[in-house]
């Protein structure tokens, strides 16, 4: 990837900044923002190099500058839980959704995630490719810097490896950092549907050896819920994903108590994500853990699902991140300015702490909180210079217009 050099003068407020010992926030916390007002940037070869206020500006000659004219700085957003490697939209089913048919209604049919399974295999690895790497783009230019992407749409070996192997083409190929899990415990083919332990046999004893052979996943990652995989099935896969290098990750409590989050802490997963049914039990369970609890607004908004008890589990102290789960079924944008507002209008989180929800949180979810995330010395300089708006809160109040002038990825702008 380029790399750039690049100083930023005349910032008005650098927000999220950092001194780079932060790996997360917490309860009370995720209301505090750090700011620096009146700064500058300086970035070498795509890392911050310094920062401060502008009357301790360097002079340097032969380097590109950026006058923010007083406007707002923010890192870039690291969207920790997205699905955008798809072969095609499922606008059919929102159909069927407005007619009151619930997810799982569609799931049983052979829609949802089988449907989108089903036209994998007619999808060729290219134009998966080129169709992700233009999603990428358009969520790049809502300012995100960060993602992680998911398999499991292909539900046998062949199709998840292509799967994972475009994910890997997009690393190597996209400005944008990418993570990559392994995620072929999404559903039971129909043609397992009689068979369950047939095909998690072929989860364990064949996709996983050949993903570690390939190196081509950091994170393995089960839907643990109700109509889905039990939790000693999310066991079995978890400890077969950690043998081969992967760090767990699960889909949790999004249908029912399903036990997930209670699974995801016991394996020290990095995150558990949607979280619809969360108690005060699992809230407990949380609070003792690493594990960084995931929010998917979209999702839950599309589906007309309960929304998780955000502001509670943060009056409880415990971490958020939000994320988009960016996907064909049940949340169709990458845009995390949008979850942005979702976060304040549907969970009534403040602006600061939407923000470090989608920032730190966000990196500390994918396991980049080291080098994405905040604005500090030795960092990624993934940064955001925002439009001329009036506030912090104009970003979650705006919902339908993009906030961003400038995306500045590895030191490297347009």
């Amino acid at each position: 990837m380029k790399k750039g050099n690049l100083i930023i003068k005349n910032i008005g407020r650098i927000y999220q900044t950092d001194n780079n010992d932060r790996k997360m926030v917490k309860g009370e916390g995720m209301a505090q923002l750090p700011y620096l007002d009146n700064s500058f940037i300086l970035i070498k070869n795509g890392i911050i190099e310094d920062l401060g206020i502008m009357d301790n500006c360097p002079i340097i000659e032969n380097i590109p500058e950026i006058d923010a004219h007083g406007k707002m700085v923010l890192p870039a957003w690291c969207d920790s839980h997205t699905h955008i490697v798809y072969p095609q939209s499922r606008e059919i089913e929102y159909i069927d959704k407005i007619r009151g048919l619930s997810y799982e209604e569609i799931a049983k049919r052979g829609g949802g995630i089988l449907n989108s399974a089903k036209k994998m295999k007619e999808t060729s690895e290219s134009q998966l490719f080129d169709d992700a790497m233009q999603r990428l783009k358009t969520m790049k230019s809502f300012g995100t810097g960060a993602v992680e992407i998911k398999s499991g749409y292909g539900l046998d070996t062949q199709q998840e490896l292509k799967m994972l192997r475009v994910i890997k083409r997009l690393k190597e190929e996209s400005d944008i950092t990418i993570k990559s899990t392994f995620l072929g415990a999404h559903a039971i083919p129909q043609e397992y549907k009689n068979d369950r332990k047939k095909y998690i046999d072929l989860i364990l004893n064949e996709m996983i050896p050949e993903i570690e052979k390939e190196n081509l996943a950091d994170f393995i990652d089960v839907f643990c819920d109700k109509g889905f995989f039990t939790i000693d099935e999310t066991k079995r896969i978890l400890e077969a994903g950690i043998i081969a290098g992967m760090s767990p990750k699960i889909h949790a409590n999004e249908l029912d108590y399903s036990g997930g989050i209670e699974v995801g802490v016991e394996y020290k997963a990095l995150s558990v994500d949607h979280l619809e049914y969360t108690g005060d039990a699992q809230i407990e369970v949380l609070k003792n853990s690493e594990t960084m609890p995931t929010i998917l607004p979209g999702a839950a908004f599309f589906l007309g699902m309960v929304y998780a008890p955000a502001r509670k589990m943060i009056e409880k102290g415990l971490p958020i991140a939000l994320a988009t789960d960016y996907n064909p079924g049940s949340s169709p944008s990458g845009n995390m300015q949008l979850i942005i507002s979702m976060g304040s209008i549907l969970y009534r989180m403040l602006p600061e702490e939407v923000i470090n929800a989608v920032t730190l949180n966000g990196a500390y979810a994918m396991g980049i909180e080291k080098e994405l995330g905040s604005i500090a010395k030795g960092k990624k300089a993934n940064i955001l210079i925002l439009k001329n708006i009036p506030s912090l809160a104009y970003l979650p109040y705006a919902f339908g217009e993009n906030k961003i002038e400038t995306v500045i990825i590895n030191g490297i702008y347009p």
